[in-house]
C-alpha cells in the first residue's frame, strides 16, 4: 500500500534514468474510472509542467516515480475541471463518510499500486481520516518515508473506503462536472442527511442540497431546524425551491414558506404547480398556533356507504401516498365528516364489509381555528394517531397527525 503523502513531491525519472521533475499533483477521472490516478502533473522548476498518463508510468515508490517512456513523449499540461485533484480537492477536505453518516475530514488517501501490461496503475482504496494520516502529514519532508511507516504503525487505524465516500462540494456546477453521483447521499435516511448538512458550512449546504433529487432534498430540508431550513431555501433559486416545495405535505411547505422573506415566498409560490400552490395558500391563511396551522390537507376520503374493497381499489388507482393512509375519513350522505377507519381496521376487514361498520369511536374532530393546546388536549384524551378538522359546514379539510403533534411541542419546549 502507499500513500498519497507518499508520491505527492516523489522524483520522478523516465524510462532512460533522467530526472524529469517532482510529482506536484495527482488526478482522478470520475467520468471514466473514479478510483484510478489517471494522471501524475510532474512540476520542473521555470519550465512549463508535464503531464504523465496513467499508461507511462511503470513503477512507484515512497519518495519515487519511474516512467515506462521519455520525457519527449509527455505531454505538457493543460488544466481540466473535469479531473479531480487529490492533493487540492481532497487533502484536508471534508468529505461525507456515507456508511458512518457523518462530516470528516481527509488526513490521507490510501493507493494500491497494481501491474497492467508493463506500467503500474494507482488505485484509491480509503482515505485516511485517523492518526496515522495526520503524523503522517506532519512529519513529511522530516522523518523518511520509511522511518514514518514505523511510527504510523502503532497509531490506531481510522479509514473510510472510497465507495462510502462522497465528496462535499460547494459549486454544484463543479459537482455535475466531476459527475461524482450522489445515490449514497439520497440512500442516507433523512434525519442523517439533515445532521451531516448542519455541520457544514453554508456554501457546503447549498452544494448539498443542490445535488439532490426533489423528493430527497424536500424530506432531508423538512428535517433540519427552522432557521437552517430558512437559509437553505432563501439561496436557491425560485424555481428549484418549488419543485423542492411540491414534494413536500402542505402543511410542511406551508410552515417553511411563511419564514421566507415575502419576495422570495411571493417568486416560490408562483413557481410551484396551482393545485399544490393554492393548498399552501389556504394553510398560509390560519395562525401557525391554531388546529389549521398545524393540519395538513392531504386527505382520504370515501363515502360511508363504500365496501372495504372498493376502498382499496380507490387507493390503489390514485396511487395513494402511505403517509397519507393512517385513517380513510368517512362523509355521509350530506358530505359532512361523519367518522374514520384506522388503515389497520381497513385492511384487517372483509372485502364486502361497510366503511361505516369500521367507524373508530368516539367521534372526534376539530374547527380551524382551534389553539394549539385544545389539539393537544384531544390528543393526550383520547390517545389519538390523528385528528380530523373541519370546517363551519362539517365538510373535512385536514387532518393533524401524531407527529405534527410532537414537531410542535418539541418547538416549545426548544
Amino acid at each position: 500500500m502507499l500513500h498519497a503523502t507518499e508520491i505527492l513531491g516523489a522524483n520522478t525519472v523516465d524510462s532512460l534514468g533522467n530526472f524529469v521533475g517532482r510529482v506536484k499533483e495527482m488526478f482522478v477521472e470520475p467520468a471514466d474510472q473514479p478510483n484510478r490516478v489517471a494522471r501524475l502533473l510532474l512540476s520542473r522548476g521555470q519550465y512549463r509542467p508535464l503531464i504523465a498518463r496513467y499508461d507511462q508510468i511503470a513503477a512507484v515508490a515512497p519518495g519515487r516515480v519511474r516512467l515506462s517512456t521519455e520525457e519527449s513523449e509527455l505531454e505538457l499540461y493543460k488544466p481540466n475541471e473535469a479531473w479531480l485533484a487529490l492533493g487540492k480537492d481532497l487533502l484536508d477536505q471534508q468529505i461525507i463518510d456515507t456508511n458512518g453518516r457523518k462530516v470528516v475530514r481527509v488526513n490521507d488517501i490510501d493507493l494500491d499500486d497494481q501491474p497492467n501490461n508493463g506500467n503500474t496503475e494507482l488505485r484509491i482504496t480509503q482515505v485516511d481520516v485517523g492518526l496515522p494520516g495526520a503524523v503522517r502529514r506532519l512529519l513529511q519532508g522530516v522523518v523518511p518515508p520509511m522511518g514514518i511507516r514505523r511510527i504510523q504503525e502503532k497509531l490506531p487505524p481510522r479509514k473510510i473506503r472510497w465507495e462510502f465516500v462522497n465528496l462535499i462540494e460547494a459549486d454544484p456546477l463543479r459537482r455535475v462536472k466531476l459527475r461524482l453521483t450522489s445515490e449514497k447521499l439520497a440512500a442516507l435516511h433523512p434525519a442523517d442527511l439533515a445532521d451531516i448538512i448542519e455541520e457544514l458550512s453554508p456554501g457546503e449546504r447549498q452544494g448539498i442540497v443542490a445535488s439532490l433529487d426533489e423528493e430527497t432534498a424536500a424530506d432531508t430540508i423538512a428535517e433540519l431546524d427552522e432557521r437552517l431550513q430558512t437559509q437553505v431555501v432563501e439561496g436557491l433559486d425560485a424555481e428549484r425551491a418549488a419543485d423542492i416545495m411540491e414534494e413536500m405535505s402542505p402543511d410542511a411547505a406551508a410552515d417553511l414558506m411563511s419564514h421566507l422573506e415575502p419576495e422570495k415566498s411571493r417568486e416560490v409560490l408562483e413557481e410551484m404547480d396551482t393545485r399544490e400552490a393554492e393548498d399552501v395558500r389556504e394553510l398560509l391563511r390560519f395562525e401557525p398556533n391554531s388546529a389549521g396551522g398545524l393540519m395538513n390537507t392531504e386527505l382520504v376520503v370515501v363515502g360511508e356507504d363504500a365496501t372495504r374493497g372498493e376502498v382499496v381499489d380507490y387507493i390503489r388507482f390514485h396511487d395513494i401516498q402511505p403517509d397519507q393512509l393512517d385513517n380513510v375519513v368517512l362523509l355521509n350522505k350530506d358530505a359532512e365528516f361523519c367518522g374514520v377507519v384506522p388503515i389497520g381496521r381497513l385492511l384487517l376487514a372483509d372485502s364486502e364489509a361497510r366503511m361505516a361498520e369500521l367507524v373508530f369511536q368516539p367521534l372526534v374532530s376539530i374547527t380551524p381555528d382551534s389553539s394549539d393546546k385544545d389539539v393537544f388536549e384531544l390528543f393526550d384524551k383520547y390517545n389519538l394517531r390523528s385528528l380530523i378538522v373541519i370546517d363551519a359546514e362539517k365538510h373535512p379539510i385536514g387532518n393533524i397527525t401524531v407527529d405534527d403533534v410532537v414537531s410542535k411541542l418539541q418547538e416549545q419546549v426548544a
